[in-house]
């Protein structure tokens, strides 16, 4: 369990929340993660579970039909999530889908969608990268054009989370391919249009949970009243979501390196070598200290960084080194707990496995971290 005693960011509701958040989890997710896990996806069962305790998209307004939470709960959300070891899609939609429907959405498009986002009836994904364009988003090729009162789309899709289950999809598409990032507008794509397929769900190396797909599209038509936000402004709005996205990464990073390092200490005071405990050597223990040391580095700068966005003033190249260093500090201490736990850590019944698999996206999802350093070096 996550010690939350000495948080800075959260006060006496999210930690109510919490307590929710858990026992929430501990229903309807917690037994399950090796079904999901075989079966690389999370039913919808699980979505609505988590709606109907509030667990859903719980920044929406009340008027929109939400609870109209502040983003701690989000945060709260995610940080169990990760610590308990999933990697189920529920992040996305919270953190950065919904936000597209209620900031851009028209009230039709709010009414449509947010009831059913909020209740887990809805599930959505955001259609960015492409196999020939990654973190270069003005490289993508998929193509809008009008068709009077209509948007033809051509194009494909890759590593598209939620891309599976998804209702609808935010499709990030040229509807000017002329005029380059200024011609790119979010298009919404429901299930079951004709021309829209998914693909297979992708065989990762990890994040098992997480349905990842292809998405297909050919001359897939929809209306004009489909776009989100501004025409031509797709990349703007892009961009304006990055701090949330990118600090919600780092959450979830933290997260799971601190459930690697709990896993490392309760293995290496159990398991035996040479008459005593592996924890006892010298190696072990220098080991813990400097990933406790670094990990208590990390919910400090976290909870700076949840008040800072809380207050509307995380900036993107903020955000962008947070996600660097939490998910690179992750990496070394999901790998260093997996060491530590001998062969064993290299069994999938070990936790740690898992956890060690799930963690190595987190440096590349969201913006790679070389691509955060270069956001962050534009700071400077």
């Amino acid at each position: 369990m996550l010690d939350t005693s000495y948080r800075t960011a959260y006060n006496e509701d999210h930690e109510a929340f919490r307590d929710t958040v858990r026992k929430v989890l501990a229903e309807h997710m917690e037994p399950y993660i090796d079904q999901h896990e075989e079966e690389g996806i999370v039913p919808r069962d699980a979505w609505k579970a988590l709606g109907e305790a509030g667990m859903l998209c719980p920044t929406v307004k009340e008027e929109n039909g939400g609870l109209g939470l502040d983003f701690g709960f989000n945060c709260v959300i995610a940080e169990e999530l990760s610590y308990l070891g999933t990697s189920a899609g529920f992040t996305l939609q919270n953190d950065i889908t919904v936000n597209y429907f209620e900031r851009l959405g028209s009230e039709e498009q709010k009414a449509k969608y947010l009831p059913g986002m909020i209740s887990g009836d809805i599930i959505t994904a955001i259609a960015m990268t492409e196999p020939g364009a990654g973190s270069d988003l003005q490289g993508i090729r998929t193509t809008a054009i009008e068709d009077g009162n209509h948007l033809v789309i051509n194009g494909s899709k890759t590593y598209i989370t939620n891309g599976q289950n998804a209702d609808v999809v935010i499709v990030v598409a040229k509807t000017d391919p002329s005029q380059g990032a200024k011609g790119t507008s979010l298009v919404l794509v429901e299930d079951g249009t004709p021309g829209f397929e998914k693909g297979r769900n992708l065989d990762k190396i990890g994040q098992h949970s997480a349905d990842t797909s292809e998405l297909f599209f050919q001359d897939v038509r929809v209306p004009k009243t489909n776009i989100l936000g501004g025409e031509g402004r797709g990349f703007i709005h892009l961009m304006e979501e990055l701090p949330q996205e990118r600090l919600s990464i780092a959450v979830t990073a933290q997260g799971g390196a601190q459930r690697a390092f709990d896993e490392a200490v309760n293995f290496t005071k159990d398991r035996k070598a040479f008459g005593r405990t592996v924890f006892e050597f010298q190696n072990t223990k220098f080991t813990l200290a400097d990933l406790k040391a670094k990990l208590q580095v990390g919910w400090a700068h976290l909870d700076w960084a949840i008040k800072r966005h809380l207050e509307g003033k995380l900036t993107t190249d903020e955000a962008s080194a947070a996600k660097l260093w939490h998910t690179e500090m992750q990496w070394e201490c999901v790998d260093a707990a997996l060491q530590l736990h001998g062969g064993a850590g290299y069994m999938n019944e070990y936790a740690i496995a898992r956890l060690w698999r799930d963690a190595r996206v987190q440096r590349i999802y969201g913006g790679t971290s070389e691509i955060m350093k270069e956001v962050v070096s534009r700071s400077i």
